[in-house]
């Protein structure tokens, strides 16, 4: 008695794995997809280089693998060897296609942030939690188009309420220096307003 191998079931076992992997790590996050930092997958990749062998693309080749080779072994028109043939085709060009998607359109959004992309001195920004004389507050600020927020303290050690506009002036330990940035406007304008009557005077 002969038996027949079934690549019906080999197919559709390839499909239902591959869906099924895809699926399940965009729930769990097992892919561990980090824009910015550019880690994809088990193949590591950053701003530069994106490894073929990645979780996306080995999902993507099970899925096209297994459908087209499906497809078409059930359609009976073609031979076992010329099925197989087109469906690893099929889930090559499945994962090419996914491997340009992530590459080509994803990550030339994403950019490496640059130390000075973080940097806060000189940072305008508005007490969210008021700082105590001598104590921390807490200050929201934004910075490159994301609101974002940093422990502080008074330069001077004194007291600044909540709601107040304040200019970090160094930072260090996690902690930002700040001073009140009406400070800053009574110097220009008294600047401004000295200037203005030793102009008036001459």
């Amino acid at each position: 008695m002969t038996t027949h191998f079934d690549w019906n079931t080999l197919y559709l076992t390839c499909f239902g794995l591959g869906l099924v992997l895809c699926v399940l790590s965009f729930l769990t996050g097992t892919m561990h997809l980090h824009f910015g930092h550019f880690r994809m997958g088990h193949g590591n990749a950053n701003a530069h280089h994106l490894s073929p062998l990645n979780a996306f693309t080995l999902t993507g080749f099970l899925v096209w693998f297994g459908g087209a080779g499906y497809l078409l072994n059930r359609s009976g028109m073609l031979v076992t060897s010329v099925v197989l043939f087109l469906a690893a085709v099929s889930g090559i060009a499945g994962a090419a296609l996914l491997l340009w998607f992530l590459g080509g359109v994803l990550m030339k959004q994403e950019k490496t942030l640059e130390p000075a992309d973080t940097e806060i001195v000189g940072m305008l920004g508005r007490i969210s939690a008021a700082v105590k004389p001598g104590g921390f507050g807490e200050m929201l600020y934004t910075q490159n188009g994301a609101r974002r927020s940093a422990i502080v303290r008074a330069e001077d050690n004194s007291m600044i309420p909540r709601g107040t506009e304040v200019v970090v002036m160094s930072y260090a330990k996690g902690v930002a220096r700040v001073r009140k940035w009406s400070e800053f406007e009574d110097g220009l304008m008294g600047g401004q307003e000295s200037s203005s009557v030793a102009g008036d005077e001459v």
